[in-house]
């Protein structure tokens, strides 16, 4: 069984009240919106990030409704920021459908985006804390930042681990930590708590990335091409440590090929082999596997009851060993 499943069935009652709850945010009497609304929110993902939410608040003392408006607010959020992420990279799929701006065009799929960053700050108004609000608010810049960084990056051809590291903190890593820190703070966790939360949910968050990352160098159905990354010019942990520890003459080869833009089949197979012959995606696994052991350490550290500490064990299985 995939062990997010585990931990969904876990929460199964509480999953089933979330999504009334987001649909009671989403809900819109215009047709011209809800239409759009209603196939943005079709597919339903994993819903990762209110699963995290909601576990943290449980394993820091209870559930409460304030809870759930967080938890709508994260996931409002993270779908916000995947309609505008097909249009900037000009995609035409999610989640095995058509995108939002494939089938509505490029200025209705930025309008509900921005209709659903809306809903997401309203929803984190009805959790009456200041504290969430304000997290949510530093979040909305950090996704913004993240991406206009990995632009840049992507335009200039800057190939840099230090960079690669601060984009998917900004982008995906604080996500993750505010689910968990808003789950801590709505639980009744203490401050000191709630910063380990913190700190796990970041590195969840930058575990989840790099995993991600690596399926760009495999043939499998993960929804997107292979080297989909690399033709939108992003240069990610395997191919960075592949080009500072191969021979000069074949990391030139690459770096040929990337500078150029030259993105053709063969080259995009060219550049795909000499990350993995060159021990890239074992490197990127690595780093996965140190990032995980210093999570283990903090969930062993918890003062929280040890079925809910199971659990979150199980959440490091899965973010190492997920197929898709």
């Amino acid at each position: 069984m995939d062990q997010s499943q585990i931990i969904r069935d876990s929460l199964q009652e509480e999953l089933e009240l979330f999504d009334i709850y987001l649909r009671e945010s989403i809900k819109n009497d215009n047709p011209r919106i809800s239409g759009i609304i209603d196939y943005v929110f079709k597919a339903n993902g994993k819903r990762l990030r209110p699963m995290l939410v909601l576990l943290t608040a449980k394993a820091c003392g209870q559930i409460i409704p304030e809870t759930y408006h967080g938890a709508v607010t994260v996931e409002l959020l993270h779908t916000a920021t995947l309609v505008h992420d097909d249009v900037i990279d000009k995609s035409d799929m999610r989640r095995g459908k058509s995108s939002v701006n494939a089938v509505f065009d490029n200025t209705r799929a930025v309008l509900v985006g921005d209709y659903l960053l809306s809903t997401a700050l309203a929803e984190s108004v009805k959790t009456k804390d200041f504290n969430i609000v304000r997290i949510m608010s530093e979040l909305g810049r950090s996704l913004a930042e993240g991406e206009l960084v990995q632009y840049s990056l992507a335009e200039e051809i800057l190939i840099d681990e230090a960079s690669y590291f601060e984009v998917i903190d900004k982008k995906t890593a604080s996500l993750l930590r505010a689910s968990v820190t808003i789950g801590a703070i709505t639980g009744g966790a203490p401050p000191q708590t709630i910063s380990k939360f913190g700190r796990l949910g970041g590195i969840l968050g930058i575990c989840f990335q790099i995993r991600d990352d690596i399926f760009d160098y495999y043939k499998t159905d993960v929804g997107k091409p292979t080297g989909n990354d690399i033709r939108e010019g992003k240069v990610t942990l395997p191919l960075i440590y592949a080009l500072k520890n191969a021979p000069k003459p074949l990391s030139d080869e690459v770096l040929r090929v990337i500078h150029s833009r030259d993105y053709s089949e063969e080259n995009i197979e060219l550049v795909l082999d000499f990350a993995k012959e060159y021990q890239g995606v074992e490197y990127a696994y690595k780093k996965i596997r140190e990032l995980l052991d210093e999570a283990e350490g903090i969930i062993s550290e918890l003062s929280i009851d040890d079925h809910l500490k199971d659990l979150l064990r199980i959440l490091l299985i899965y973010l190492n060993n997920r197929e898709y």
